[in-house]
């Protein structure tokens, strides 16, 4: 395994920084990981452009550092499998940056921005993977359908699980309720939520009971529960009293 004692001394320091600055602030669609241990192999990932058969994959792959950085330029691979003209199907990256064009100076974002706009713009005439570059010169749409599939395949972004599951809980409700209703048949009511008031029974048991009915509920003759018990008991009294009379009567 590769380490930083690879590297110059120098080189280290200036890698340091740039790797620092690339964690900070990001290029546009590009993450890259960091690993303190070993700067002589930078991973990243590269989030396929909008309008490209890449889009909505993420590609990783890696920039290898030999010990003649930067006076010799990175050669960098593709780890996530990808259709295209200019990445070999070992993963190898064919760009002018980093061969004839090549230029110490440059530093790594500018690197990692050539790469990610390799996907927006192929060169067919360098094509490292001579399926991709003929493709794409004689019949883009199928060169398209081809990319999208290995993205497909082998680079979409996982969807978030919890969303999919409320999105399909949803649908499953509604098809269930709009079934019951096509049917001629509605949903159950549940049942209320408050029990039933209990008031003390015979010896000290509890019985349920339904709560009174409200204030007019049973019309305007319902009699309240008070008064009711208070007519009761004067009907009892005069039945007594009368039974007294008679009583008399016959004496």
């Amino acid at each position: 395994m590769a380490t930083n004692e690879n590297l110059p001394p120098n080189v280290i320091k200036q890698l340091a920084k740039e790797l620092k600055n690339l964690d900070e602030t990001p290029p546009e669609g590009i993450k890259v990981v960091l690993n303190d241990d070993d700067f002589s192999t930078i991973f990243a990932d590269i989030e396929g452009p909008a309008g490209t058969p890449y889009e909505n994959g993420v590609f990783r792959m890696k920039l290898l550092l030999s010990h003649d950085f930067p006076q010799l330029p990175p050669k960098g691979y593709f780890l996530t499998k990808i259709f295209h003209p200019n990445i070999a199907t070992n993963g190898e990256i064919c760009v002018n940056t980093l061969k004839k064009d090549w230029n110490p100076s440059l530093g790594l974002r500018h690197v990692l921005l050539v790469i990610r706009c390799l996907l927006i713009e192929p060169f067919p005439e360098s094509a490292l993977n001579e399926q991709a570059g003929k493709m794409l010169l004689e019949n883009y749409d199928e060169y398209a359908r081809h990319a999208r599939l290995y993205t497909v395949i082998h680079a979409l972004k996982p969807k978030p699980k919890c969303q999919a599951g409320i999105s399909e809980s949803t649908t499953a409700l509604n098809v269930d309720q709009s079934n019951m209703v096509s049917g001629g048949k509605m949903p159950l009511l549940s049942a209320p939520s408050t029990p039933p008031s209990k008031i003390p029974g015979p010896k000290g048991q509890d019985q349920n009971v339904l709560p009174p009915p409200a204030e007019g509920a049973a019309g305007a003759h319902a009699i309240p529960k008070k008064e009711g018990i208070v007519a009761a008991k004067v009907q009892t009294d005069k039945r007594k009293t009368d039974a007294r009379k008679k009583s008399l009567k016959r004496l």
